[in-house]
């Protein structure tokens, strides 16, 4: 397993190998995997985890909800589908620029047939279809949207689908080393739990800037 050390080792020469830029960057952990047949459904990954941490910038979330939600939804999230203006979203670019808008989908989940039906094929090759495991799939309760937003501000998803690699987003620049240990050491434990052989499928475990090389851990 990886270690608390190692890690933060990795981090101090990620930042003193990288050229100071003007905007924050964020900080991707990168798993290359040995051995994965990733055409098998073993192989396959989609889990989420909430970083301890949290990322240290904001992320879009966008809802849809029907009519009893519509009102609490509106203060919440950064756009919201109405179920009336589903049949609105016809246009290919419309439905393609609202999935680029947003890193993830919070559905009411008497909704969710018309959500796959309408939105699916275009959220889920993105892997933003509403995720029931990452809390995303609602009932029609307004208490629960605000605790789901603030909870999706500190998730990230980590997937395996067509390539033996797992790239994840583990926080920016601007939080402390230890602030990203926090996040990194939690990813790589879901990482080695879900694998099916664990650890021994991990290859080479990088660190990277969005502008900088990767440095091994």
């Amino acid at each position: 397993m990886l270690e608390k050390k190692q890690v933060l080792d990795g981090i101090k020469k990620l930042r003193e190998a990288s050229t100071k830029r003007k905007f924050v960057q964020s900080i991707d952990l990168q798993v290359s995997l040995r051995d994965t047949d990733v055409k098998k459904p073993e192989n396959k990954l989609k889990e989420t985890v909430v970083l301890p941490s949290g990322l240290g910038k904001k992320v879009s979330v966008a809802s849809f909800v029907d009519k009893e939600l519509v009102e609490e939804a509106s203060k919440v999230f950064d756009e919201v589908v109405k179920r009336d203006d589903f049949k609105g979203f016809k246009k290919k670019r419309v439905i393609k620029n609202l999935v680029r808008k947003h890193k993830w989908f919070v559905a009411q989940a008497n909704l969710m047939g018309e959500v796959a039906q309408h939105f699916g094929k275009f959220l889920g090759p993105k892997g933003r279809m509403p995720d029931p495991k990452a809390g995303c799939v609602v009932p029609p309760k307004k208490d629960l949207l605000k605790p789901i937003y603030d909870k999706l501000q500190r998730t990230v998803m980590i997937r395996v689908k067509d390539q033996p690699t797992i790239n994840v987003m583990v926080g920016v620049e601007s939080l402390s080393d230890d602030e990203l240990v926090a996040n990194i050491l939690a990813v790589y434990k879901v990482i080695v739990d879900k694998l099916p052989r664990g650890e021994e499928q991990v290859g080479t475990v990088f660190v990277k800037m969005t502008m900088s090389r990767s440095v091994v851990l």
